[in-house]
């Protein structure tokens, strides 16, 4: 069984406690000081000073960053499908004639 933490991370001024496994601790730890930086840059770019609006601009970027990858992933797929049977087609004409 795996040994459990008790971490406290601090996200837009607001400190979360936090029961863990061990090997989510830097996973955590770096997501949250990568929302912080994004909550800065969103401050200072665009004067936002609501927090929740803030936090709102973050979930989105995050959000769509996961789904570009999942939508360029399948872009890759795709691909790499088609290139195989191009492939595959022509061993098979190879082999048959």
């Amino acid at each position: 069984m795996s040994e459990k933490l008790k971490i406290k991370l601090s996200i837009a001024n607001r400190v979360y406690p936090l029961t863990i496994e061990a090997h989510q601790e830097e996973g955590l730890r770096k997501a949250a000081k990568n929302i912080e930086l994004m909550i800065k840059q969103f401050e200072q770019s665009y004067s936002v000073r609501d927090k929740q609006d803030v936090l709102a601009m973050c979930a989105l970027q995050f959000a769509s960053q996961v789904e570009q990858k999942s939508i360029d992933k399948a872009n890759v797929n795709e691909h790499v499908q088609d290139k195989l049977k191009a492939l595959n087609d022509l061993l098979h004409s190879h082999l048959i004639s």
